[in-house]
């Protein structure tokens, strides 16, 4: 069985041992079929694999094509194409990936865009990106928020300013989220859920 055959087989082991060979051998014309198969793997380690794949062959061949992804109608490919990209970390897609994506209705989207948008920021960009972000804040269930506070604290001191902002808020889950995000800041080691509770108990003493 070939590898592109190989992409699409009924067993996960066999789609995995294709990814693999493809990477490997670093083929630029396996470009299409391994793009392709990231919009529709339901395998997490397979999906995995495909991105390292990708990040093997030529930037330059790899980043237009997965350009094209982001405006994909597929949810899994938009998020998928923002998760290789993050990896191969070229620069010059982030204002790709600071747009729409931020705000994406999907969540797994969302948070591939928060991630990859942090990962690619330009210097000097980082309180605009940490703006943009702060308007998610308040939004989702657990993992979203967990997923945005993360991607706020990898932006450093810069969303200080912006956190400050946040907990002047009108809403009350928008100041909770900040103040717990401010808290993580503050102490990265600290649960998520430690946070939130911390920020509780702060809001209520005033």
């Amino acid at each position: 069985m070939g590898i592109v055959d190989g992409l699409s087989a009924a067993e996960s082991s066999v789609r995995l041992r294709a990814v693999m060979a493809a990477g490997t051998g670093a083929e630029p014309g396996l470009l299409e079929a391994l793009v392709g198969r990231c919009a529709v793997e339901p395998d997490f380690f397979v999906r995995d694999m495909l991105t390292w794949a990708l990040t093997r062959l030529p930037a330059e061949v790899t980043v237009p094509r997965l350009r094209v992804e982001l405006g994909s109608s597929a949810a899994q490919a938009r998020s998928q194409a923002l998760h290789t990209l993050s990896k191969i970390g070229d620069r010059g897609v982030y204002p790709a990936v600071s747009g729409e994506l931020l705000h994406d209705g999907d969540d797994e989207v969302a948070r591939a865009a928060w991630r990859a948008a942090v990962a690619l920021v330009p210097e000097g960009e980082g309180e605009r990106l940490a703006g943009e972000l702060a308007r998610e804040f308040g939004r989702g269930d657990r993992e979203r928020r967990l997923s945005l506070s993360r991607a706020l604290v990898g932006l450093g001191s810069v969303v200080v300013p912006v956190l400050e902002a946040a907990m002047g808020s009108a809403d009350v889950a928008v100041r909770e989220h900040a103040a717990a995000t401010g808290v993580l800041l503050r102490d990265p080691e600290v649960g998520f859920d430690a946070a939130v509770h911390e920020a509780t108990r702060i809001m209520a003493l005033g």
